[in-house]
């Protein structure tokens, strides 16, 4: 059984990502964005949809302000209004599984991004102005730090844009606005989403079902398969609220699987 699971857990190697570097060297790390490469197997990015706006608190960390590099990178307090042109580029498999400034997993497959001072998380409007395709990301993390770059938006983000094409594009953002609800309780209930963690991909029904069945027993968690066109997938869940979901994949990702993911689809 175990050689089953470890076999099983090694189906989507080709996303593991590389090491993490120490950020205080100039040039290191997620600020050298030339050296990041796609995923050596992607897999499809048509059914991801753009993130969702809702309500979130600010998070506890990545917004206070900062230096790097010799120069002063104040947050923007008041966000709203705010819209940005400039250039945009892309991260991706290097840095996939590795923490974001504030503290949660970068998965690549998310509408995610980096931004240097809106306040994290963020839910920005992407427009890139050489052909005119849009997404809507969540910002939750910090970058790109070359000069003239004003986001850095992950991979599935810049595939959706067609940026992975040309490395970098013309692009406009503008700051979502969302407002504070005034229950409390509906903060997560107002969520459109569900989330689910990619966990393995085989070629028969009999294996997803088998792989089903350990996953669910491993994580004390619901499991779901789907059918795709090359095989079937099973992943963990449906989680109705981010923060569940990114706790339980940070636990999956020190249990061998580490090229697991979060998928974000709309209730039905």
């Amino acid at each position: 059984m175990r050689i089953f699971l470890l076999a099983l857990s090694l189906v989507l190697a080709g996303c593991a990502s590389e090491p993490t570097v120490n950020k205080d060297e100039p040039n290191a790390g997620r600020y050298q964005i030339d050296s990041d490469v796609a995923p050596q197997t992607p897999i499809s990015v048509e059914h991801i949809e753009d993130a969702h706006p809702r309500y979130e608190p600010k998070s506890l960390y990545g917004n206070k302000d900062y230096t790097l590099l010799g120069q002063d990178y104040p947050i923007v307090k008041e966000p709203k209004g705010f819209t940005q042109e400039g250039k945009s580029s892309w991260y991706g498999n290097k840095f996939h599984g590795h923490k974001t400034s504030n503290g949660e997993v970068y998965d690549m497959y998310s509408m995610s991004a980096a931004h240097k001072t809106l306040p994290i998380p963020s839910y920005v409007k992407v427009t890139n102005k050489d052909n005119g395709k849009t997404a809507i990301v969540r910002v939750n993390d910090r970058g790109p730090f070359h000069e003239g770059r004003i986001i850095d938006l992950s991979f599935a983000a810049a595939t959706k844009l067609d940026v992975i094409k040309t490395g970098t594009a013309n692009v406009k953002i503008e700051y979502i606005a969302i407002d504070k609800p005034t229950n409390i309780q509906d903060w997560h209930a107002i969520d459109p989403n569900q989330y689910y963690i990619q966990m393995v991909a085989v070629k028969n029904k009999d294996s997803a079902e088998k792989a089903a069945l350990l996953l669910q027993e491993k994580f004390n968690t619901s499991t779901n398969i789907i059918k795709s066109n090359y095989g079937f997938r099973v992943r963990l869940g449906p989680f109705l609220d981010r923060d569940v979901a990114d706790k339980k994949l940070l636990k999956v990702k020190n249990t061998n699987y580490s090229s697991a993911f979060i998928i974000q689809e709309a209730k039905k």
